[in-house]
Order: C-alpha cells, then sequence, then structure tokens
C-alpha cells in the first residue's frame, strides 16, 4: 500500500526533474538562437551599407564626381559659365462661379441662428435639421 502512494510522488518528481533538464534549457537556446538570427541578419545589412559607403567614398575621391555633385546638389558653375533654372509651366487659374443667392441664404441662416436662445441651439446642434 505504501509503495502506491509513492508511484505518483516519484512521477511528479520524474516530471520536474524532466521539466528542468530538458525543456527549460531548450527554451533558452530556442531564444538564442532567435536572437542570434536575427544579430546576424542586422549584421548583413550592416555590411552591405559599409559596402555602399565604402563605394560613395571612393568615388568622393575623384574630382569629376565632386563637380557632378557641386552642380547638382549646390547649382554651382565655373567661373565665366551661367546657370539657367528653368521653372515649371503656371497652372491654369481656377474660375469660381459666385452665386449671389446662395451668400443671401447663408447670411439669412446665420442671423437665424444669432436670435434663438442658447438651448435651442443646441438643440439644433443636436438634431441637426431645425
Amino acid at each position: 500500500m505504501r509503495i502506491r502512494r509513492l508511484v505518483p510522488l516519484v512521477v511528479l518528481i520524474v516530471l520536474v526533474a524532466v521539466l528542468f533538464v530538458a525543456v527549460f534549457p531548450t527554451r533558452t537556446w530556442m531564444a538564442q538562437r532567435q536572437e542570434r538570427a536575427a544579430a546576424l541578419e542586422h549584421l548583413r545589412v550592416l555590411e552591405e551599407q559599409n559596402e555602399i559607403l565604402a563605394s560613395r567614398v571612393t568615388a568622393l575621391q575623384d574630382d569629376e564626381e565632386i563637380e557632378r555633385l557641386a552642380r547638382e546638389q549646390y547649382n554651382l558653375v565655373r567661373p565665366g559659365e551661367e546657370a539657367y533654372a528653368i521653372l515649371p509651366a503656371p497652372s491654369s487659374p481656377t474660375t469660381t462661379i459666385v452665386d449671389p443667392m446662395a451668400d443671401a441664404e447663408a447670411e439669412a441662416a446665420a442671423d437665424e441662428d444669432d436670435d434663438r436662445s442658447l438651448p435651442s441651439k443646441i438643440w439644433s446642434f443636436l438634431t441637426g435639421w431645425l
């Protein structure tokens, strides 16, 4: 009888031991593996950016590239040259049609709003149709 009471306790102890020996370290290992993969991806992106920047540094050692950038970005010219800027075509003017009746109706509605009491203004704001 005493052995039957000990069997569940031994099984429980074995399960807890398996958790500590296998499951918890496995979860930690998987998390570290995922962090390593993310760090490797970040490293790859940084290496690509370094290659781009290194090629840019090499290009900026050339006088022709410096002149191209000075002309393009800063609108600089050599002595004796003239710089011209081509502006976009002006947009077509817009015309608005003025309706004097609509203006009169709007003024009349504004005058009506001014004559009403505060509770009726609140009611009309809440209902929207008075």
